[in-house]
């Protein structure tokens, strides 16, 4: 009997085929409108370019995602096998001058060492692989794009709250469109406790880029309740925390970018959402392209 194969499918749902489809529809159009500028030298980003290692039982750190997984649910997070891949076979005329994958994991950065060796038809000059923390290299790249005619096409995709809003913000006035994944229901919403408590406290301001009362005021409104020894003051969690990760990351982002999509919602196999991607780009067309991506590929219409 053949040992049966590993597919995107077998290991994160039919929200990890939507995630890679939608990006990769963005970036053919990305790089159709880009050749009708030669003049602009273009960058891929990749900041976690791994290829699909599988996250077992002894994963379960709360370094790489900041709080403890159930083991249920490590057939939902894994790395997604595919982003690299697709976008390196895409053939002439969908290429960048620039490849640049990013990744701390050495097993990782050997796999993306034997994926550059099969690509024929890239210099192989042209992909430049690193081990390094996503957060320095983002810096350099803001560095880098600060001079004339450079564009990127930047993908975050994370596990977890590994990006520091700084080093998001260290882009902001560059020629750049970024695509990135928010772990909205399955890392932020766990550590907002239900009555006030503030897990990992410091990995929430720096992934927010908020002090700890503009958190609380955000996800805590004070409020009063009566109750049978009078008015009280609490401090409940907001109904819907997770609609509200989302729209305080995307404020945030408009801070950088002048157009920010509506959320792509990715969904377990239990129907909760668990990542929320979103677009932004200083380009209204890219932002046009961009919602009717998402919007084709909603769970309402797929």
């Amino acid at each position: 009997m053949k040992p049966k194969q590993s597919t995107v499918q077998d290991w994160g749902g039919k929200w990890t085929e939507v995630k890679l489809n939608s990006f990769i529809e963005y970036v053919r159009a990305y790089l159709t409108i880009l050749n009708k500028y030669p003049h602009y030298k273009s960058i891929y980003f990749d900041g976690f370019a791994g290829l699909g290692e599988k996250i077992t039982t002894k994963a379960k750190k709360t370094d790489l995602f900041n709080f403890e997984v159930n083991d249920s649910e490590l057939t939902e997070l894994h790395v997604y096998q595919g982003s690299a891949a697709r976008v390196l076979k895409l053939e002439p005329p969908y290429q960048f001058d620039y490849y640049y994958f990013i990744e701390t994991n050495e097993k990782s950065v050997d796999s993306l060492n034997l994926l550059r060796q099969s690509i024929d038809h890239i210099p192989r000059s042209q992909i430049i692989i690193r081990k390094e923390d996503c957060n320095s290299q983002l810096e350099q790249l803001a560095l880098a794009l600060k001079k004339p005619n450079f564009t990127a096409l930047i993908l975050l995709d994370p596990f977890g709250m590994q990006i520091n809003w700084s080093s998001i913000s260290n882009l902001r006035g560059t020629h750049s469109d970024i695509w990135i994944l928010i772990p909205s229901g399955v890392a932020i919403n766990r550590l907002l406790g239900t009555s006030g408590e503030l897990m990992a406290l410091d990995r929430l301001t720096a992934f927010f880029g908020l002090s700890e009362s503009e958190i609380r005021g955000i996800f805590y409104p004070p409020k009063e309740e009566e109750t049978l020894f009078g008015t009280q003051k609490t401090n409940k969690k907001i109904d819907k925390p997770i609609d509200k990760i989302v729209e305080i990351y995307q404020r945030q982002l408009k801070t950088v970018w002048k157009n920010v999509s509506n959320p792509l919602i990715l969904k377990n196999s239990k129907n909760n959402p668990i990542f929320h991607l979103i677009f932004a780009s200083n380009n209204s067309t890219g932002l046009k392209i961009a919602n009717y991506i998402i919007d084709k590929n909603s769970p309402k219409n797929i």
